[in-house]
């Protein structure tokens, strides 16, 4: 049994179009994202899945592996279920997803969604961190609301639960774009409908709850960069750049 990470990049990101290929700290943004994860103990190799020869040429710059996937991917987990097959691999492999976004997402959190999916047996393993009242009103961050079981109840961008009473009791979680599953299930998820809560929220982990599907969520202690607008990967970029030139 296979354990990959499987990084989706398109380049036709709509509020930071070609953001894989920004290179303000010397290396592209997907290049960030595959060291990263690149030091996880669980895995065997990680692959980029994009829709862009730029991207492909990019990733193989740097010594990396990226397969070529459709234009026509509805999301990024599609996108890795048609790299899956490409790929070649087996029902029973797992498959982090990691998103390409994410360029500090450590090997540890990659350890441990693949851990958290093999002793939960649910079908799908994912990561959170504690945030306070104020960032869970940030429409830019995905929360997440689990039980005691920790399986998850309702991922959104609105803060969640809410806080009627306003006693400043409620505990709210950040979501990581990170998922761990086995490659059976990203290719049945692949060909499920999109559902009413997934298009309104514009979130794919949606189609998996609404279609019944578990998705076990671990807390960590992790807060890295997520790069969807300029000024977020200028922050990043600046902060690269000062920690190298610290060294």
């Amino acid at each position: 049994m296979a354990a990959i990470v499987v990084i989706p990049a398109r380049y036709g990101s709509k509020r930071l179009p070609g953001k894989a290929l920004l290179s303000q700290t010397g290396k592209p943004l997907i290049q960030h994202a595959v060291e990263s994860v690149g030091g996880a103990r669980t895995i065997d190799r990680v692959v980029v899945a994009t829709d862009d020869r730029r991207i492909v040429k990019a990733v193989a710059s740097f010594g990396g592996q990226a397969v070529l996937t459709s234009p026509d991917c509805r999301t990024g987990t599609d996108r890795i279920a048609e790299a899956a097959d490409k790929l070649g691999l087996d029902d029973a492999d797992i498959v982090v997803n990691v998103q390409g976004d994410e360029p500090e997402m450590p090997g540890w959190c990659v350890d441990k969604a693949v851990e958290l999916l093999k002793s939960s047996g649910a079908d799908v393993a994912t990561l959170a961190t504690p945030i306070s009242a104020t960032e869970a009103t940030l429409m830019n961050l995905t929360k997440v609301v689990f039980g005691a079981d920790g399986r998850a109840l309702y991922f959104s961008r609105a803060r969640i639960p809410h806080d009627r009473d306003a006693a400043g009791k409620v505990q709210h979680y950040l979501h990581h774009g990170i998922y761990a599953y086995r490659a059976a299930f990203v290719r049945a998820f692949a060909k499920l409908p999109s559902t009413p809560a997934e298009q309104a929220e514009k979130l794919e982990q949606l189609r998996a709850l609404e279609h019944g599907y578990s998705i076990q969520v671990g807390v960590v202690d992790y807060r890295g960069a997520r790069i969807d607008t300029p000024d977020e990967y200028a922050a990043f970029a600046s902060r690269y750049v000062r920690g190298q030139a610290g060294r």
